[in-house]
């Protein structure tokens, strides 16, 4: 079986203009979703917003350099992700195709065995 990890892109001002109760039933939708789904993950988290993220890149002199912010600028923005197992990409986007995107969407990507 292969890892396929799906990372969930969302506008980051829809979940900031969410009411508790769209937070909640997301939420909901999550939980739903780990459940019927459980037999697959092998993991995931929600991640904070872009405002916290620090990318790091090299300078002209090979020094590393701390920026404040994410490393691309976007509509949407990596809120979190899952790892799953499944037989082939066939069956990995089914499982992707159930994950609560509600402000964006899912990409999936096989995950590389380094031997």
């Amino acid at each position: 079986m292969t890892q396929y990890l799906v990372l969930i892109y969302e506008n980051e001002q829809s979940w900031a203009n969410a009411d508790e109760a769209t937070y909640g039933r997301i939420l909901g939708e999550h939980n739903s979703f780990g459940e019927k789904n459980g037999a697959s993950l092998r993991g995931g988290n929600a991640l904070e917003s872009t405002m916290t993220a620090t990318s790091l890149r090299k300078n002209a002199s090979g020094e590393i350099v701390a920026t404040d912010g994410p490393f691309a600028e976007t509509k949407e923005a990596l809120g979190g992700y899952y790892v799953i197992e499944a037989d082939d990409l066939d069956a990995a986007l089914a499982v992707a195709k159930q994950v609560p995107a509600n402000f964006g969407g899912v990409e999936v990507r096989p995950i590389r065995e380094m031997n």
